[in-house]
C-alpha cells in the first residue's frame, strides 16, 4: 500500500495567494455611522445623573470617542470630543 505523502523538503510550488500589483485595500469609515454612534453615547452620557459606566466601558469609550472622531472634519471632531469630556466632568461631580 502507497501512502500519499507531502515531501516537506521540496520547494513551495504554491501560487502566490496576492498578486504583486494587487492595490492595498483602504479602508474609509462611515461618518454618518461614526456620528450616529458617538451621538448615542453622548445622549447616554446626557441622559445619566450619575456615571452610566462600569470602569471598563469608561475606559473604553475615553479611547474610542477621540478616535472614532478622528473620522469626521476637524472642527467636529473636536466639538464632539470636548461634550463627552464635559459630561465626563459632569459626571464624576455628581
Amino acid at each position: 500500500m502507497t501512502r500519499n505523502q507531502l515531501d516537506l523538503f521540496q520547494a513551495d510550488e504554491q501560487p502566490e495567494l496576492f498578486p504583486e500589483d494587487a492595490a492595498p485595500i483602504v479602508y474609509r469609515a462611515d461618518p454618518d455611522r461614526i456620528r450616529l454612534r458617538l451621538a448615542r453615547i453622548l445622549a447616554e452620557a446626557r441622559a445619566s445623573e450619575r456615571m452610566p459606566w462600569d470602569s471598563e466601558r469608561l475606559r473604553l469609550y475615553r479611547r474610542l470617542v477621540p478616535q472614532m472622531s478622528m473620522w469626521l472634519p476637524e472642527e467636529e471632531a473636536a466639538q464632539l470630543t470636548f461634550e463627552f469630556e464635559q459630561e465626563l466632568e459632569r459626571l464624576k461631580a455628581a
